[in-house]
């Protein structure tokens, strides 16, 4: 109202002088830039009076029992909280309390679920932000955001009647990153600056008890001020879940769908390696939305099948190609099974010369276990798999083409883990001061090694092979059993 009213005054007054004979054009022009200029602060942040963080209403709660496949990081992280809840027994036996956690690992693995879930535990006020929210190229505005964080936790928890607090900063290297590194900003180190001194200033007898729950997937790039004991206390590892976990995540996103009598989760989590929780939770959507446009009123097996291809490859693409092209897809999958067949046999999931993505065919494979530690053996067999399908082609067709270009890469990067890991003709090396052409003849060696193993095995078997690129050029798509059916 009272802006209104300002307004109102100052077009009186120009318009009163303008009826006098005044000259208003000097008036006009300062006044149209000063607007301008009110614009752009505002536009900018800098006229902000307040920086208001995500601060979730009546949203649904999240339980640890609601996250699945981190069981070890959920019992490192309650074990964390538990000095938050019991903060009269550590204040007697002089403890000082935890003032951060910081969860690590990659993307989708649910480091938010997992903070929501902690905000819970303690009956916490949860709120929320970004590193980048504090980040501008005018100085004092990051800093002052960060203190406006911290009011606002602790303004928000006296309203709703709690003691704790907890501070969510999701990205934390964008805001945390080493100081120095931008020589020619120094807005991001006053930033983490203030964040350092406002963690010193959290207290156990305060009012509200606020918590910082910061999460990366780069903690190599985090300053270590941040990282030192009396900031941030416990660093909580959250990794890809193993075999059994990712079942565990699977019933939890398939709780409220109707599966059909068909349906095996304990292979859908054996043939998802690899696949983090923000995966699964996608294939169990996408496995709906495929019945659903079938109309059909339960998901069945082949549902979760084509879900996972697309998760893991992309929507098919309309484009076909040519029945040359297709025939060269199908011998160079062909090789690929056939060789992981003789390598590790039953560990074929499909074939496929559908096209999707980037890829105009791929065949899946399904590991028996989740690998932690890999033998010499396990990636001599590895390399020669990616190499079959380049191989297949040349014996069957005359010629190679540019579809195995990704398979020679990855080849070459296992050929060089071997190296390193003292698993070549080299012996134990330093990989890092091999001389460039010593590290080519060794990797040369291990490739051209396993590329004539697999043309002695593909030569002997030129028939077979044959029969499998049939099959896949009649049907575009075989399960691992029909392969096995076919070649055995």
């Amino acid at each position: 109202m009272a802006k209104e009213v300002g307004l109102g005054l100052a077009l009186a007054g120009l318009l009163f002088m303008y009826l006098n004979g005044y000259d208003v054009t000097p008036l006009l022009f300062l006044g149209a830039a000063g607007a301008g200029l009110y614009y752009i602060a505002r536009s900018r942040g800098l006229l902000a009076r307040h920086f208001v963080p995500e601060q979730p209403v009546n949203q649904q709660e999240v339980s640890f029992a609601d996250i699945g496949g981190q069981a070890s990081a959920i019992q490192e992280l309650r074990e964390a909280l538990d000095f938050i809840k019991n903060y009269h027994q550590i204040k007697k036996l002089g403890i000082r309390p935890l003032k951060g956690i910081l969860l690590t690992g990659p993307p989708g693995t649910g480091k938010t679920l997992l903070a929501r879930a902690a905000a819970s535990y303690t009956d916490a006020v949860f709120i929320a932000c970004n590193g980048s929210e504090f980040i501008e190229v005018y100085a004092g505005v990051g800093a002052q955001r960060v203190r406006r964080l911290f009011q606002t936790a602790r303004e928000a928890a006296l309203r709703q009647g709690k003691k704790n607090a907890l501070i969510f900063i999701d990205e934390i290297d964008i805001l945390g990153a080493r100081r120095g590194t931008n020589a020619s900003h120094h807005e991001y180190d006053q930033t983490l600056n203030q964040l350092l001194v406002e963690m010193d200033g959290l207290k156990v007898d305060d009012r509200v008890r606020v918590l910082v729950v910061a999460a990366t997937n780069r903690p190599d790039m985090l300053d270590p001020a941040l990282l030192r004991p009396g900031r941030f206390d416990r660093l909580v590892r959250v990794d890809l879940p193993d075999r059994q976990g990712r079942l565990e995540i699977l019933r939890l996103h398939t709780r409220n769908k109707p599966l059909g009598d068909d349906v095996s989760l304990e292979e859908l989590a054996k043939e998802t390696f690899g696949f983090s929780g923000a995966h699964l939770e996608s294939l169990a959507n996408e496995a709906a939305i495929l019945a659903m446009r079938e109309g059909s009123e339960v998901i069945c097996q082949r549902h979760f099948q084509e879900a996972v291809e697309k998760v893991m490859m992309g929507e098919r693409l309309d484009r076909r190609p040519s029945a040359e092209e297709l025939r060269r897809v199908a011998v160079h999958e062909a090789g690929h099974a056939l060789v992981s067949e003789l390598v590790k046999p039953g560990s074929v999931s499909s074939l496929t010369i559908t096209p999707r993505g980037q890829a105009l065919g791929y065949m899946r494979q399904v590991p028996e276990d989740d690998p932690y530690l890999h033998t010499r053996e396990y990636l001599e067999n590895q390399v020669a798999v990616m190499l079959a399908g380049a191989v297949a082609e040349e014996l069957v067709l005359g010629s190679r083409s540019t579809g195995a270009g990704g398979d020679f890469q990855e080849a070459a990067r296992v050929a060089e883990q071997m190296i390193k890991n003292g698993m070549s003709s080299l012996g134990v090396v330093d990989a890092e001061s091999l001389p460039r052409g010593l590290r080519y003849r060794a990797i040369t060696e291990i490739l051209r090694g396993q590329e004539e193993r697999v043309r002695r095995f593909l030569s002997e078997r030129k028939e077979l092979l044959e029969k499998v690129v049939e099959a896949l050029l009649e049907k575009e798509r075989i399960s691992g059993e029909e392969f096995r059916r076919l070649v055995s």
